[in-house]
């Protein structure tokens, strides 16, 4: 992973405190915290597994971080593991010793990944009532590996997820809508095997809903037709999505097609559910890291799931209290939050929530001085860009007028990676083989 960060009298302080962050969820690093192996003996969470109990050992998953934890995972069970397959982000592929590793497209389902998809659920499907199947599931999973219900084509896929990305709906809405459109989401995949799953979970999802967390492919589904298609309608895209999704939604809620797996089916008694990192971790590790700097620290939230430019907004606001000096808003303070907003899109510009929190940042805290607010996307991609993030200060929006930017503007037409790059803004990772939402920091010297 490279770090770059803008330069600033802040420079090394955040590179210090993002990178913190995230190796605090980097699966190599927490995974064997959670699986270890004495022998024969596997530890998993609290739970053990003899080995000599099962004929194969095999691993299979999706995410942008299914990689990493494979890789971590083959060095916990060495030569015992078997195989298996892993899908991941075109780009975001590691070297594995036993786990082939395939690319998909990311974050609209393409052909990759619908063949990806389909050699995952034969690897499943092989497994038997005497074998072992780690599922490794990381955010990005619910599009890398697409499994079309029939009648509905991988193009139908395609228009509808592209709807959804910029109709403003959170991760779980879309999920749900996701789930009753496929043939893994939603328990499917725990349902096409009689193997015993455990199932690893770096969690991209606010409260670590094992149900959205990848759209749930080993999780039964509380969520129903009719609530797809409520989605679907709150965001007025019920008539507009192709005709095949609106006939399989709605023969679903008629009872003509089987509803996902249900809490409490007995096949979900075999399934064990481990996560092994989220944005929590990040956000201790970074007060850690700023308490251990000397700075004050303040949790402002861990679920920011507004619209983007609305939180950042919001966000910036608390730069007023830290110029009062009130409280334990007193310099040197650094106050942290996580989170996934979400971009109502409805202009033609190029950017991502990260991006987008930080330009309304900008603008809320214009002509303050020693203040920097750094929004990351852990994964280091923030929408469809090949950056993670951005760093704005008090100085931004005055650097801005002086090229001729409008930073309001750019807000509107939702084209913040063009503006933060003309200001050299942006903060730039690399995959970072994790995924565990969004980190924002408040840095006030």
């Amino acid at each position: 992973m490279r770090l770059q960060i803008p330069a600033s009298p802040a420079r090394s302080l955040l590179g210090t405190l993002i990178q913190a962050g995230l190796q605090a969820a980097d699966p190599s690093l927490v995974l064997p915290d959670k699986v270890r192996r004495n022998g024969h003996i596997l530890h998993v969470g609290r739970r053990r597994y003899d080995l000599q109990a099962f004929d194969r050992v095999v691993a299979v998953g999706a995410g942008k971080a299914a990689a990493r934890m494979v890789q971590a995972l083959e060095r916990v069970l060495g030569p015992r593991l078997e195989g298996g397959l892993v899908v991941v982000k075109k780009g975001h592929r590691v070297p594995t010793r036993r786990v082939t590793v395939m690319e998909a497209g990311h974050p609209i389902p393409d052909r990759a990944g619908l063949k990806a998809a389909m050699e995952l659920r034969k690897r499943v499907a092989g497994c038997s009532s005497r074998d072992l199947l780690f599922v490794l599931i990381s955010g990005g999973a619910s599009s890398l590996i697409p499994a079309p219900v029939p009648g509905v084509s991988l193009a139908d896929k395609q228009r509808m997820t592209e709807q959804l990305l910029r109709s403003g709906a959170t991760i779980q809405e879309i999920n749900i809508v996701r789930k009753h459109l496929s043939a893994i989401k939603g328990g499917r995949l725990a349902g096409s095997t009689r193997a015993t799953i455990v199932t690893l979970i770096l969690s991209d999802v606010i409260g670590d809903d094992l149900a959205s967390i990848g759209s749930g492919p080993t999780a039964p589904d509380p969520s129903s037709f009719h609530d797809a298609i409520m989605v679907l309608k709150r965001y007025r895209l019920w008539t507009i999505v192709p005709d095949s999704i609106r006939e399989h939604l709605t023969q679903g809620r008629r009872g003509f097609v089987a509803e996902t797996p249900k809490p409490g089916l007995s096949r979900f008694k075999r399934v064990q559910y481990e996560i092994i990192g989220n944005n929590a971790q990040a956000l201790a590790a970074i007060e850690a890291a700023a308490r251990h700097a000397g700075f004050r620290t303040v949790l402002f939230s861990t679920a920011l799931v507004g619209e983007a430019a609305q939180e950042g907004e919001d966000f910036a606001s608390l730069a007023d209290r830290l110029v009062e000096g009130k409280g334990m808003f007193r310099r040197p303070c650094c106050v942290v939050a996580g989170g996934e907003p979400t971009v109502t899109v409805t202009g033609h510009g190029k950017g991502g929530r990260a991006q987008e929190f930080a330009l309304a940042a900008a603008c809320k805290i214009g002509g303050l001085s020693n203040i920097w607010i750094a929004a990351v996307g852990t994964d280091g991609t923030d929408g469809p860009t090949d950056v993670a993030g951005a760093v704005v200060s008090g100085d931004t929006m005055a650097q801005a007028k002086r090229k001729g930017i409008s930073l309001h503007r750019a807000l509107v037409q939702h084209d913040a990676y063009t503006a933060l790059k003309a200001l050299k803004s942006h903060v730039v990772t690399g995959p970072t083989g994790t995924n565990v939402n969004d980190v924002y920091l408040l840095l006030a010297l």
